[in-house]
């Protein structure tokens, strides 16, 4: 019978505990509702009471905190306790109604749209009499908390309890046997005080994790954190929330190391862990979860039996059989529910019956196994037993899955039909379905295993295993990266267990041949490194091979390479895979990585690679070693400062790599592009560019994709003077360079932190962490050299010019050397400065105007005003930074404006017009550079070559080289006749 369930209490917040001055109010309100009946007949009668009992209390200090819920179903707990917990959810002043409840009532309701309640179960539509404010349902905090598919019965003192310890402890353990409901208990538990922990309430569930050092992984998976670094704290050190860890048991020591770095460095967050074993770790709170009470066990057992059959009310005797089945099973909540699952063929008696006779199989069992882990698997045993010869093979054979399974994968693994006999065991509570898969709870697979090699059908099983999956990834070409990569991340568990089956095989060509198929996946979503060990293990089981496949498997060595370990590995795998190509398909890739890391040291190189690589895409049609092939051409013509070439390719394939889901290109081809525009002036564009490969690459959940792009959108930040937004955007990728166990490679983030401390002026960071930038490896002088006229403009700031003079010199060399105007410029222009050396600052601007890098022309023009005293020129630098947003990060003297300013064009070109006109004559003393004067008259003083160096911050070689020129314009051969020549011109001036 339908009826409508009215509750009704004190909303709590603002309460003050036994204080609360709602007290008096709150034992009112118990008053009006025992004599309120709590459920009606008709929906209409639960309404017009609702309103007649807020009308009564409307006199009451406490009456804008009454919440009323209506709830319409079947008469009974489930119906009653659904009520309930719409109304925790209310606000104060708010009637609620459920949507079953809304469907009987007139028109006029306000809809408030779909919400999940704290019973964890699917979300509902909710409706409110006149009322627009938003429930604080489940779904108002951040969180992932499992849906649940059956109501939460009874534990009433376990959880009240449990709420005093999870409020006030930081880790709290639930522990207990397989199946005595901790994973339940802790799911209702969080869901009941998710609004403690704005961060939110997140659920890992460790079941199909079997390597402590994976757990990192899957927590930071969990919340949305960085995998990789192996460390999760730095990155959640300012988070308050509460993470869920269930099935800790059989990864306890990576649980435990993670929990103790939680409760050190994080001190709100809250750590609730489900384990049949504690951690054994200080701060650890272990509450034992303690058997169901017996009218708790009666009432799950109850409700469990109406699912299998509806309207079901025990007899006298099957009331008598139900409780001596709660007693003798301990009150273990899953041995109840495979219990109830039999009720479609057995009675109540039946059940008990059996369950007597499989306990008396069992009383002898292992010596050291606790007594309910027995218990558990007498019910287990019990269930197994009654399943017919179909349903026992099936269920055996589907031990072999990993982290759940499709309909597909069962049937070709269990080699049957499986479709009505998986529904069966589904009804029986021995398979979870969910979201279109299905798996066993760990308990029932690992009985079902022991089975399975009882029956001696182990290795075939797990060869037909390994042959399904490896016919599901050589079967999915999808070009379309994102949704390949969802497809195989949710079968990583069966990929891992059905590779260490292949390569472990006598003949591994199996395993290899997997493995061959899956780079990508450890190439786009970590962890990288277990990906490289499962590489190098099949590309080991044939060391001698020559053939296509270990080319495809070298190839993968390397292409996880790029993303998970140091940018100058995977060199040899590239050559060897290329050796081993049989065709131009499988050249394209190889051709593509090889250009990747020539294009750190050798650009023209790289560009001849590059090429080669689009030759092998055009022949063979792959799509994507053709647009990674054009990307690379245009973060080559970038890095040369030919952007005009370089932003039409690194736009248009960023686009095509987009659209297949290739994000880690993608992304790295946008930070190019920001840079492009940030460096010719259009700052704007550059932090759109740079916030939208943040957006493309963040997906991924990698260190180096996601630490590249924010790398560039903090140097956009610190272009455009917004230095502390530069800094916390870097903080969590900081945090994992500071506490990775092992060496993380954050592309680009040495260089931002550099370049954003040397614009805040603190020099001795910016030298820090530009020092780690510019220590190039043989592969990396194209990047190493783009940080050194930072790193000598902060030496500058420390006052150490000699340093900076040398750095500098390098730098002029190393760029001239890879032909890299910017960098050339900016080393001109910090030795400009370093010496007050106006051609220098004129030769950065002639490069910065002949490759159209407009900011870098404001900085020439500060440089060159300064110089000068041109205030026209100054008040012409200063519009032109207001109108890019590009701040001055040093200070010029003070210079006037006017109505008639300057563009910048009409600046750059007044600036190298005015120079040209005093332009210096070929020869003779008034062609010497204020530098050659400098050097000739310390010549002159009796100073040697390493002391002028000293003294003008060059090295011995540049005043060598300065002395050749004066020699040549003067006309002489020796310091002799330079003397004579130095004397009486300085004798002249003095006359």
């Amino acid at each position: 019978m339908s009826v409508t369930y009215l509750t009704a209490d004190l909303d709590p917040l603002g309460a003050a505990g036994p204080n609360d001055p709602a007290q008096a109010s709150r034992r009112r309100l118990e008053l009006l509702l025992d004599a309120t009946k709590a459920a009606f007949a008709a929906p209409e009668d639960a309404v017009d009471r609702a309103e007649e009992l807020r009308r009564e209390f409307a006199d009451d200090p406490q009456a804008g905190r009454l919440r009323i819920a209506l709830h319409t179903g079947e008469d009974g707990d489930p119906a009653a306790r659904r009520a309930r917990h719409l109304c925790e959810i209310a606000n104060g002043g708010q009637t609620l109604l459920s949507a079953a409840t809304a469907a009987e009532l007139p028109m006029g309701l306000v809809d408030l749209g779909v919400h999940r309640l704290r019973d964890l179960m699917s979300p509902i539509r909710l409706y409110a009499l006149g009322d627009d404010r938003p429930p604080r349902s489940l779904d108002q905090v951040p969180n992932n908390l499992p849906v649940q598919f059956t109501t939460f019965v009874g534990r009433h003192a376990e959880l009240s309890a449990l709420r005093t310890l999870l409020l006030g402890e930081r880790l709290i353990t639930l522990a207990g046997p397989g199946g005595s409901g901790k994973t339940r208990l802790a799911a209702q538990l969080a869901a009941n005080h998710s609004e403690y922990w704005p961060q939110g309430a997140w659920w890992v569930d460790l079941a199909e994790i079997t390597e402590p050092a994976l757990v990192a992984d899957a927590v930071a998976d969990a919340v949305g954190a960085l995998v990789g670094s192996g460390r999760l704290a730095p990155q959640l050190r300012s988070s308050r929330l509460l993470l869920c860890l269930d099935n800790c048991e059989q990864v306890l020591d990576g649980v435990a190391d993670l929990a103790a770095e939680l409760l050190r460095g994080c001190p709100e967050v809250t750590v609730l862990a489900t384990s049949r074993e504690l951690l054994g770790i200080p701060g650890e709170v272990v509450w034992r979860v303690p058997p169901i009470a017996a009218d708790e066990a009666l009432a799950l057992f109850v409700e469990r039996a109406r699912l299998v059959v509806p309207g079901f009310e025990p007899d006298d005797a099957g009331r008598k059989a139900v409780a001596s089945m709660c007693e003798r099973l301990d009150g273990m909540p899953l041995a109840l529910e495979l219990a109830a699952a039999w009720l479609r063929t057995l009675t109540p008696q039946q059940i008990e019956a059996g369950l007597d006779d499989r306990f008396a199989l069992l009383t002898r069992g292992p010596r050291g196994v606790a007594g309910r882990q027995q218990t558990l698997a007498a019910s287990v045993e019990w269930s197994h037993d009654l399943l017919d010869d179909t349903e026992r093979t099936v269920f055996r054979r589907l031990a072999v899955f990993h982290g759940g399974f499709t309909l597909d994968a069962a049937r070709a693994v269990c080699d049957c039909d499986v479709l009505a006999t998986l529904a069966g065991l589904v009804d029986k509570s021995l398979v979870v379905a969910e979201d279109g898969r299905y798996r066993l709870l760990e308990t029932i697979r690992e009985y079902a295993a022991a089975r399975l090699r009882e029956a001696g059908e182990d290795e075939a099983t797990r060869d037909r295993h390994l042959d399904h999956f490896l016919a599901y990834v050589e079967a999915d070409s999808s070009p379309e990266k994102d949704s390949w990569r969802i497809r195989m991340q949710a079968e990583h568990g069966n990929l891992r267990a059905a590779l260490d089956r292949g390569l472990a095989a006598d003949d591994p060509t199996k395993g290899r041949r997997l493995a061959a198929g899956l780079p990508w996946l450890w190439h786009l979503h970590g962890p990288g490194h277990e990906g490289i060990e499962f590489l190098r293990r099949a590309v080991d089981r044939a060391p001698d091979d020559t053939s296509p496949l270990q080319s495809r498997l070298l190839t993968g060595i390397a292409l996880v390479e790029d993303v998970a370990g140091p940018a100058d590995l995977g060199f040899d795998a590239v050559e060897r895979a290329l050796k081993f190509a049989a065709d131009e398909r499988d050249r394209g890739l190889p051709l593509v990585l090889q250009a990747v890391r020539r294009m750190f040291a050798d650009l023209d190189g790289a560009h001849r690679q590059s090429e080669a690589a689009l030759r092998s895409a055009e022949a063979s049609g792959d799509e994507f070693v053709r647009d990674a092939s054009l990307a690379l051409q245009g973060m080559l013509l970038h890095l040369r400062d030919d952007h005009e070439r370089a932003v039409p390719l690194l736009a248009s394939s960023a686009a095509e790599l987009l659209r297949r889901g290739d994000r880690g290109v993608a992304a790295t081809a946008l930070g190019f592009r920001a840079v492009s525009a940030l460096v010719t002036g259009e700052l704007d564009l550059a932090r759109e560019v740079a916030e939208e490969a943040v957006k493309v690459a963040e997906p991924l959940g990698d260190y180096n994709r996601v630490g590249t792009t924010r790398s560039v959108l903090a140097i956009v930040h610190g272009f455009t003077g917004d230095t502390d937004a530069g800094l916390e955007l870097m903080e969590p990728m900081l945090d994992l360079v500071r506490s990775a166990e092992v060496p993380v490679v954050v592309p680009g983030l040495t260089t931002a932190l550099g370049s954003l401390y040397l614009a805040r002026r603190e020099y001795d960071e910016a030298e820090r962490w530009l020092r780690e930038a510019v220590l190039p490896t043989e592969h990396l002088a194209c990047i190493a050299v783009q940080s050194l006229p930072q790193l000598a403009a902060a030496l500058s700031g420390l006052d150490r010019r000699a340093e900076a003079a040398a750095l500098l010199d390098r730098a002029v060399a190393m760029a001239t050397e890879l032909r890299m105007p910017r960098v050339l410029a900016d080393a001109y222009e910090q030795q400009g400065r370093l010496r007050d050396d106006l051609d220098l600052h004129h030769q950065a601007l002639s490069l910065r105007v002949e490759h159209g890098l407009r900011t870098g022309c404001v900085d020439s023009l500060d440089a060159i005003g300064a110089l000068t005293g041109a205030e026209h020129v100054l008040a012409a630098a200063t519009a032109a930074r207001e109108r890019m947003g590009y701040p001055r990060r040093d200070p010029v003297p003070p210079h006037a404006t006017n109505d008639a300013l300057m563009s910048l064009d009409e600046a750059v070109e007044y600036v190298r017009r005015t120079r040209g006109a005093r332009q210096r004559p070929s020869s003779g003393w008034h062609s010497l550079t204020p530098t050659e004067l400098s050097v000739a008259k310390l010549v002159v003083a009796g100073l040697n070559n390493p002391e002028i160096g000293a003294k003008l911050f060059m090295s011995r070689g540049t005043v060598k080289t300065h002395l050749s020129h004066v020699f040549t314009k003067l006309g002489i051969g020796n310091r002799t006749e330079l003397a004579t020549i130095v004397a009486g011109r300085l004798g002249d001036e003095g006359a």
